[in-house]
């Protein structure tokens, strides 16, 4: 049944490219509307999910630092740094201040929502693309931006849950528990990505289909040591795999492809898992379909054009590339996976935000999702598509 609903998976990237709807949001509707109408699948522990999509980002994060590598990146390495850090935190102040201005939540549960709402998943962007890519610094900033932020909103989300309480007190915790694990992420993707690019050039293998299995393994271990040494395990694995993306190595073109592979399956993974969470009749019920439309749409006209607008300013970029990265702040995994942080730490009415997160990412991936080819084709911005060799005759 499992290796069934993979296929239909598979098969559904097609209606994807047809209706323009990114394929993860085919996931997440289908797995809920299973979850709800066959018995036991909703009572997935929570604890579960997190630990299947922990492992899915760990995949997705080396794959799309391998697909920026080094070169790209030192072009606009201190945009996406800026942008990915500055970003998520602007995002989720506003979040919180509209959550507690406009829909009546205490500033600490405005901030949780904040948070996990702020990172950006451009996965979705280029699934809606399909074949065609962004070119410009554009491209590079997009990803690099999602690479940052996903590990920025869960270190501080992890950070605000650990603080407790209010206070001065809590404050200064979080944050000093928030760059610790920046600073440690980095220096040990920073070390892991070099020790495995070495492993990579120099140690040789007998057997071809043993090289990508080494860097897969090799990235877990990265992410394992990043997160016993309380780092940012996420952040850590992201740049072990920039740091690897332009090493000339044995079977590399062979590497690339298979964590490209893994990398789609494991998206299909994470949001079906997380579609079993979400209880549309619930959704139904409360008046969280409301809230979360409404904030989707002022996250994506207000909060992001005009705070991450600002942020965006010192960079160089033209106003075409400028409309598009502003337009493309898509919500995706983690904002959900945040939301299950909620859940599982017992947050007072973490049932009715983790509601509003998922309409919020429905929206985010159906409606700017749905617009994304138009907005790019319009800003002159998306690469022709690539021919792909028909399968040759039986």
């Amino acid at each position: 049944m499992v290796s069934a609903a993979g296929l239909l998976a598979v098969a559904a990237n097609r209606v994807s490219e047809r209706l323009r709807v990114p394929a993860p949001l085919i996931f997440l509707v289908v797995a809920a509307v299973v979850s709800d109408l066959v018995p036991g699948l909703e009572r997935v522990p929570v604890v579960t999910v997190q630990r299947v999509v922990t492992v899915t980002l760990v995949v997705l994060l080396f794959d799309g630092g391998m697909h920026i590598g080094w070169g790209r990146l030192r072009v606009a390495g201190w945009a996406v740094l800026w942008v990915g850090v500055a970003g998520t935190v602007v995002t989720a102040a506003g979040v919180a201040v509209l959550a507690h201005l406009a829909f009546g939540f205490d500033w600490r549960s405005g901030l949780l929502l904040g948070v996990a709402l702020a990172p950006t998943d451009p996965a979705v962007v280029f699934s809606v693309l399909g074949r065609r890519e962004i070119v410009g610094r554009s491209g590079t900033l997009l990803e690099g931006e999602s690479g940052a932020n996903d590990p920025v909103g869960i270190a501080a989300m992890a950070a605000l849950l650990a603080a407790g309480g209010g206070g001065w007190h809590a404050v200064g915790s979080g944050v000093g528990v928030f760059a610790e694990q920046m600073l440690v992420g980095a220096v040990v993707g920073v070390a892991g990505g070099w020790l495995l690019s070495v492993t990579m050039r120099r140690v040789a293998l007998p057997n071809i289909a043993l090289y990508p299995l080494r860097t897969l393994l090799g990235a877990g271990v990265v992410y394992g040591i990043a997160c016993a040494l309380h780092g940012s395990g996420f952040l850590a694995v992201f740049v072990a795999g920039v740091c690897v993306g332009d090493v000339r190595a044995p079977f590399k073109e062979e590497i690339e492809r298979f964590h490209a592979s893994l990398a789609s399956l494991a998206e299909i993974v994470a949001f079906a898992v997380l579609g079993l969470t979400v209880s549309l009749c619930a959704l139904a019920d409360g008046h969280a379909w409301a809230t979360g439309l409404a904030l989707g749409v002022l996250l994506a006209l207000v909060v992001r054009p005009a705070l991450v607008g600002l942020v965006l300013w010192p960079v160089a970029l033209s106003r075409a590339e400028r409309a598009l990265v502003l337009w493309c702040g898509l919500k995706g995994a983690v904002p959900i996976l945040l939301g299950t942080y909620l859940l599982s730490a017992a947050v007072p009415g973490a049932d009715h935000m983790y509601q509003i997160i998922v309409v919020v990412v429905a929206f985010s991936v159906l409606v700017q999702g749905g617009l994304v080819p138009a907005v790019a084709r319009r800003a002159r911005l998306l690469a022709p598509a690539p021919a792909v060799p028909e399968p040759p005759e039986p």
